[in-house]
């Protein structure tokens, strides 16, 4: 007889990533294991380490995975950064975009505290830009609002936007000879014994899990 696997996974994830990545993930575990019951909060990503050191969640979802003594890091993918603007804005008429080009425009951005937010400002600094965002957000959804009306222009993750882009909402533009990425990482909590509902969550992910991992 196959083993009933069942349960709660709880995981703790930032909302870019539990909005647009996790979803087909999530679909399909829940489909194989219907007797599992899977529950997601969407925080911030310095609070999903918390939760994680906490054990408050099984797993978290976070961007840039920063290293910490007491945390597993299962690198999960990368996004790649792309820039989106208006479809009616001056660069929507372009292929792609050449990072310089954004020196000048209203540039809407993450709060200063979020690691992605962190990462377009060292993209900026390498290229020799100041850019001031003349507004901030704590999620994608709200940043992507912001440029869909028309406020300014936004770096952010290509998989968060791939509906709008469809939609024709935004118009989405790659960078021009440079490849700006966004590591994706999986986190749970060193030697928490992971339970079979939770090691076949992994195996959805396309993650693989070595013995050292799993006692």
């Amino acid at each position: 007889m196959k083993k009933v696997i069942s349960g709660t996974i709880r995981i703790s994830t930032i909302y870019s990533i539990g909005l647009h990545e996790l979803p087909p993930f999530i679909k399909k575990f829940l489909h194989d294991f219907p007797s599992v019951n899977v529950r997601i909060e969407y925080r911030r990503s310095n609070l999903v380490y918390e939760d994680i050191l906490h054990n408050s969640v099984d797993f978290g979802l976070v961007a840039f995975p920063v290293k910490q003594r007491q945390i597993e890091v299962l690198p999960f993918r990368n996004d790649h950064l792309v820039l989106i603007t208006h479809p009616q804005h001056p660069l929507a008429k372009r292929a792609e975009i050449d990072i310089r080009d954004l020196a000048g425009q209203k540039v809407i951005g993450f709060d200063p505290d979020i690691p992605t937010r962190k990462a377009v400002d060292a993209i900026f600094r390498d290229h020799s830009l100041e850019i001031e965002p003349v507004m901030e957000f704590d999620n994608i959804e709200t940043v992507k609002r912001a440029v869909e009306i028309d406020h300014g222009v936004a770096i952010v993750p290509q998989a968060t936007v791939a509906q709008e882009q469809k939609q024709g909402t935004l118009a989405v533009l790659p960078f021009k000879g440079r490849e700006f990425t966004r590591p994706l990482a999986i986190l749970h909590r060193k030697g928490r014994v992971l339970t079979p509902a939770m090691k076949k969550f992994i195996e959805i992910l396309g993650l693989d899990l070595p013995e050292s991992r799993q006692n």
